[in-house]
């Protein structure tokens, strides 16, 4: 029986890849991570509707500060001198953080619905927001009206910044890809290479393309070049014999550039685009990983393991529901491109 009860133990074990964890963790499931540019501070928004933050040094996690909403909060994003976090979500407005400061919140951006995604463009000093309401909204802080609204056909879902390139995922899968340079006008606009529901964005560190996931495992790598077009291609992942799972966050790593993927099968890859490989698979956890980020210099990993609502209501138990996050220590075999042996295979 002892064997069988250590069985059991090991199948529910939230942390089978031995990261660190990062404490007190949120008491609901978190929709966001972002680290600072500038430092190991990093933020999680959740459906507790609460914008945490902590310092991680090395082996401890120190909680910093924390705001509210009223309501749950869907994203976040920091600005370029790392003293300012923004965050925004089902309250339909954006709040502004000088988090290292110490100062109070103040309202910076409102939609007439649910803000999905933002990002700060230290280029332009405005910061856009991508909501339900199908607008892309950019703002000036100092000024209570956006400089800019952007009509979207459809809601959005995801998006992505490396100036100039923005390119925003939006519902019926249309990707939208901006050259900021000239925001007022779309540069083109196509519909997903993948065939269902786009979940995240993820822009090439070299502007040139970007990656697509969506709810049905699969990535698409695409070049924004027409005489690149061959390069185009999808790649199925986060799938387990005939169970399928969304592709939830998509990261470049900020050094090697090469790429994570984090899926609601509770698994997270990485992967090198231009070998077409993948790098290195690590353990599942029992539960979906919502959302990752690499920090600045690509040391850490993040990553949220929580429910995601993916199975609805019937599979929600507040009473056990755990929400983790955790930090991984990417080895360089892990993340570091290398060349393709053979032919042979499939990634």
């Amino acid at each position: 029986m002892a064997n069988l009860s250590g069985l059991n133990a090991g199948a529910v074990n939230p942390n089978p890849n031995k990261s660190f964890e990062v404490l007190p963790a949120p008491s609901d499931s978190v929709s966001s991570l972002s680290f600072s540019p500038k430092g190991n501070y990093l933020v999680a928004t959740s459906w507790d509707n609460q914008v945490r933050c902590w310092e991680i040094l090395a082996g401890s996690s120190q909680p910093k500060a924390s705001i509210s909403h009223d309501h749950p909060v869907l994203c976040s994003t920091w600005k370029d001198d790392g003293t300012t976090v923004f965050s925004g979500g089902c309250d339909k407005l954006v709040k502004m953080w000088p988090l290292m400061s110490g100062g109070q919140p103040t309202q910076v951006a409102a939609h007439d619905a649910p803000i999905k995604e933002m990002a700060w463009i230290q280029q332009m000093n405005l910061l856009v927001t991508g909501s339900w309401d199908k607008t892309l909204r950019y703002w000036d802080t100092r000024q209570a009206q956006p400089v800019h609204t952007q009509q979207l056909p459809e809601r959005c879902h995801a998006l992505t910044v490396r100036y100039p390139l923005m390119v925003v995922g939006t519902a019926d899968r249309h990707l939208i890809i901006y050259n900021l340079q000239n925001p007022q006008m779309e540069f083109k606009r196509i519909i997903s290479p993948l065939k269902y529901q786009t979940r995240c964005l993820a822009a090439f560190p070299d502007q040139q393309g970007f990656l697509v996931g969506s709810i049905e495992g699969r990535v698409g790598v695409h070049h924004l070049d027409d005489a690149q077009q061959s390069k185009n291609f999808t790649f199925k992942c986060h799938r387990e014999g005939n169970d399928i799972y969304s592709v939830n966050s998509l990261n470049f790593h900020p050094v090697h550039h090469t790429f994570a993927t984090a899926g609601s099968d509770g698994a997270f890859n990485f992967w090198d685009k231009d070998s077409k490989q993948r790098l290195k698979a690590m353990a599942r956890c029992p539960h979906p990983i919502p959302c990752s980020t690499f920090n600045h210099d690509g040391s850490i990993f993040a990553y949220a393991v929580c429910y995601d609502w993916s199975k609805g209501a019937e599979n929600h138990n507040p009473a056990t529901a755990k929400t983790y996050i955790y930090l991984h220590s990417p080895q360089e075999s892990e993340v570091k491109s290398k060349p393709r042996l053979g032919t042979g295979g499939r990634k």
